[in-house]
């Protein structure tokens, strides 16, 4: 009987909770897309054309800037040794702290 009565409790209370799932119509019409169905084949392909002719590869928000180093590579990594001993940039593992 402690099995019986504990599914049914569960398969009502699986019910009661997928009933929630079932609220919209079985073809997801408030998904349905709009469409213009009074443009010519030709006005459609020469959109597409311009379309493709502005796009940027470019991401969205982002701005890449080239930079041409006068630097010696020598220099740079002198540089950055010396900063390290002085203290002036952290190193190793303490730098996440």
């Amino acid at each position: 009987m402690n099995k019986t009565a504990r599914f049914l409790s569960l398969a009502a209370v699986a019910a009661f909770v997928s009933f929630g799932a079932h609220a919209d119509e079985a073809d997801s019409s408030q998904f349905a897309l709009k469409f213009d169905t009074n443009r010519t084949r030709a006005e459609v392909a020469a959109e597409a054309a311009t379309v493709a002719q502005t796009r940027s590869t470019e991401p969205a928000g982002s701005r890449v800037v080239t930079y041409k180093s006068t630097a010696d590579r020598a220099a740079v990594r002198a540089a950055a040794a010396e900063a390290v001993r002085t203290g002036q940039i952290p190193s190793g593992e303490i730098s996440a702290m």
